[in-house]
């Protein structure tokens, strides 16, 4: 196992959005910018910062605007990637409007979970992919496709690796640049991720893709090793382990960044992330939340520390 192991990954931090929007403390304009000026302090280069969807659907991004214009003029993020959700061609009104460069789109591989989540069928997901793809590609923005159910949907069960495919091209023929593979509810097995990657790779290259696991059942980072083992060498982690969804019960909590960084920096692989600053930057939002992190490498480094 792990005979080839990259010398570095590659890691997108996605805590300020996937992680906060299910937050029901509402967190403030200026304690988000400093999160997420921690975050990029700490080596972390490619942050999700916000979505852009409807106040009373998601209170946590109502400030989508006004976050992304203050986040644009902190002088510490210059060089940052900032990704924002972006869910319908209102939301791409909005983006423009702020100034956003990049941008993400999202859809799933389980009818019933994306009728749920954003009542649309995955076809009719697909025709508002297309009409946001549409404009974005000729304001010049970079577009990240999210394909959510990939391994298990909480309605259906086992989703489809042939209707992965389907969607998987589509966005592709798009132009998106990258799809995360989303384990939303944490059903995932190191086999099943195997064999998913091995299914995917006689059409794609493996760097058109990221991989984003939740830790419901404990086992994100025994998928990650064996994503690692295929090739995989890009991840989505949010810091502290924020995140959930609140079409999944018990789909709590994104695999937390501190967990990968502890993972990789322990085999000797680069992550170009500093550990105490992302601690801190952790510790920063969870005592804004006024909540424990499920993370057991940053409890651990704390304690350490302390």
């Amino acid at each position: 196992m792990l005979s080839h192991m990259p010398k570095k990954v590659r890691i997108v931090e996605v805590g300020p959005r996937d992680g906060l929007q299910n937050e029901k403390t509402i967190v403030s304009l200026e304690d988000k910018v400093t999160f997420i000026r921690m975050l990029a302090d700490a080596g972390l280069s490619e942050i999700e910062a916000t979505s852009f969807v409807r106040a009373e659907k998601i209170p946590q991004m109502s400030d989508g605007v006004e976050l992304y214009g203050a986040l644009v003029k902190e002088a510490s993020l210059k060089k940052a990637k900032l990704i924002s959700l972006v869910p319908n061609d209102k939301g791409l009104d909005n983006a423009l409007r702020a100034g956003v460069k990049e941008i993400a789109v999202f859809t799933a591989t389980s009818n019933t979970f994306n009728q749920k989540n954003i009542n649309a069928t995955i076809d009719e997901s697909l025709k508002r992919i297309d009409a946001v793809m549409a404009r974005a590609n000729k304001e010049g923005l970079k577009t990240r496709g999210y394909i959510s159910t990939v391994f298990g949907c909480p309605y259906e069960g086992k989703t489809s690796l042939v209707e992965l495919k389907r969607v998987a091209n589509h966005l592709e023929s798009l132009g998106v640049h990258e799809i995360s593979l989303g384990d939303t509810i944490g059903v995932a097995n190191p086999l099943q991720v195997k064999e998913t990657i091995e299914f995917l790779k006689s059409d794609f290259s493996l760097d058109f893709f990221a991989m984003h696991f939740h830790d419901t059942r404990g086992m994100a980072v025994a998928n990650i090793l064996a994503s690692l083992e295929m090739g995989m060498t890009s991840f989505d982690s949010s810091a502290g382990g924020l995140g959930g969804c609140p079409y999944a019960k018990g789909a709590s909590g994104n695999v937390a960044t501190e967990d990968l960084v502890y993972l990789f920096s322990s085999m000797g692989i680069e992550t170009g992330v500093n550990m105490e600053k992302l601690a801190q930057a952790s510790s920063f939002i969870l005592s804004k939340l006024s909540k424990g992190s499920s993370s057991k490498s940053l409890t651990a480094f704390l304690a350490n520390k302390a």
